[in-house]
C-alpha cells in the first residue's frame, strides 16, 4: 500500500470512530410535539335543531268530479297559475242539461195541478162555510190541495238538483294556486272516483315534520305552547332548508301542533309555514325544518378534541405537571359538524384539541419554549 492510499484510509476511520463517540456519549435534543389546548368555559348558544318536513301548499286541493261523464275539455295545463274560479275541466252536460230540461217540465205540470187543487179547494171551502156541501168533500178537496203542492216542492227540489248537476259538469278552481299533475286526457270517461289534479295554494307553504317528545319538554320549558292562540306568538322563527342543503330566504313560524303526542311514534305533529311570494316553494318538496334551541350556560368543545372508542368517548385533560389523563364525557351534537356540547368536565379544565387522537395515557403534552440561540 503506497504512502497516499494509506493516509485517506486512516482520514476516514478516525472520522467513523470519531461520529460513533459523539452518538454514544451525546445527548439527542428533545424535539416537542405540537399540540393545541383549549381551557373549558361555560356560554349561551342556540342550537339550529332540525326535523325532516315535507312542504305542501297551505290549501292544497284535490279535485275530482261530482258528476260521471266523458270529459271534453281540459282548460289548464300541468303547472299553470290559476285564479279562484277559474274553469279547469268540462265533462258532457248534455245529460245534465236533459235531465234538468226533464224535471222543469215536471215542475210546470205540478204547479198547474196545484193551481187546479187551489181552486177547487176554495170553492170547496166556500160551499162549506154556507153548509152547501159536506166537509168530507171539504177535506177530500184541501187533502188534494195539500198533496199538490207538496208535488211542486218537489219537482222543485228535482230541478234545483238538476242545475247543481250541471253545475258540476263545469269544474272550476276552489282556491288561487298552482296546477299540478293531470293524468287524463279529453274523452276518458270520469266519475266522482277519478282523480283530475290538485290545485296548490302556494302563496303560504306549509312544511310538516314531527317533533320528538324529549325535545318538546325543552321546548316547553322555553314557553313554547300549542295552544292555538299562543303557537304563533311564542314559537321562535324557523328556517327551510332545502334537500340540496340551501336555507331558503324567507323565515317561517310554527302555526299549528297536535295536543296529543303519538303514542306509537313518541312525537307531535306540527306545521310551519313559510310565506311563498316568488313561487320558490312547490307542494311535495322535501327537506328540514331548522329550529333554534337555546342552550344556558353549557360547556362547547371541537368535535376533534373528542376520542371515539367503541362506547364510549373521552377526552384528554391536561394535568398540573404537564401530562395527560382521559376523562370519559358525554356530547351531545349542535349541528354545525364542528363543535359538541358536553358534560363529564367542569369550568377551567384544559383539554387538547388538535391531536387528542394521538395521545396515550400520561403522555406529556407541554414543553418549556426553547431558550433563543
Amino acid at each position: 500500500m503506497n504512502k497516499k492510499k494509506a493516509l485517506k484510509l486512516t482520514f476516514v476511520l478516525s472520522a467513523l470512530v470519531g461520529g460513533m463517540t459523539s452518538c454514544v456519549n451525546g445527548v439527542p435534543e428533545v424535539v416537542p410535539t405540537s399540540f393545541e389546548t383549549l381551557t373549558i368555559t361555560k356560554s349561551d348558544i342556540e342550537v339550529p335543531v332540525k326535523f325532516s318536513a315535507k312542504l305542501k301548499g297551505e290549501t292544497d286541493v284535490t279535485i275530482t268530479p261530482q258528476v260521471s261523464g266523458q270529459l271534453m275539455r281540459i282548460c289548464v295545463t300541468e303547472g299553470d297559475q290559476v285564479r279562484k274560479g277559474q274553469v279547469l275541466f268540462v265533462i258532457d252536460q248534455r245529460n245534465a242539461q236533459l235531465e234538468l230540461e226533464s224535471a222543469q217540465a215536471s215542475l210546470q205540470s205540478a204547479i198547474a195541478q196545484e193551481n187546479s187543487a187551489r181552486i177547487e179547494y176554495e170553492s170547496n171551502k166556500n160551499l162549506y162555510e154556507k153548509k152547501i156541501v159536506s166537509k168530507y168533500t171539504f177535506d177530500t178537496a184541501e187533502n188534494a190541495y195539500n198533496q199538490a203542492k207538496a208535488s211542486v216542492a218537489q219537482f222543485k227540489a228535482q230541478v234545483n238538483r238538476a242545475k247543481v248537476n250541471l253545475g258540476y259538469c263545469t269544474i272550476t278552481a276552489p282556491v288561487a294556486g298552482s296546477i299540478g299533475e293531470i293524468p287524463v286526457r279529453s274523452g276518458d270517461q270520469v266519475s266522482p272516483a277519478t282523480y283530475l289534479t290538485t290545485v296548490s295554494g302556494n302563496a303560504n307553504m306549509d312544511a310538516e315534520f314531527s317533533l320528538p317528545e324529549t325535545i318538546l319538554t325543552l321546548f316547553v320549558s322555553e314557553g313554547f305552547s300549542t295552544d292555538p292562540s299562543l303557537l304563533s306568538k311564542n314559537s321562535p322563527e324557523v328556517s327551510f332548508l332545502m334537500k340540496s342543503g340551501a336555507e331558503y330566504e324567507q323565515k317561517g313560524k310554527i302555526t299549528r301542533a297536535t295536543g296529543v303526542v303519538n303514542a306509537s311514534t313518541g312525537t307531535i305533529s306540527l306545521k310551519a309555514t313559510f310565506p311563498n311570494p316568488k313561487g320558490q316553494l312547490y307542494s311535495g318538496m322535501q327537506g328540514s325544518v331548522v329550529i333554534p334551541l337555546k342552550e344556558e350556560a353549557v360547556m362547547v368543545i371541537p368535535q376533534e378534541a373528542v376520542v371515539k372508542l367503541q362506547d364510549r368517548q373521552q377526552v384528554f385533560k391536561v394535568q398540573a405537571d404537564s401530562t395527560v389523563t382521559s376523562v370519559e364525557v358525554t356530547t351531545q351534537d349542535i349541528f354545525d359538524g364542528e363543535h359538541y356540547i358536553v358534560t363529564g368536565l367542569n369550568e377551567g379544565d384544559r383539554i387538547v384539541t388538535v391531536g387528542a387522537n394521538n395521545l396515550h395515557e400520561g403522555q406529556k403534552v407541554l414543553f418549556p419554549a426553547a431558550p433563543e440561540k
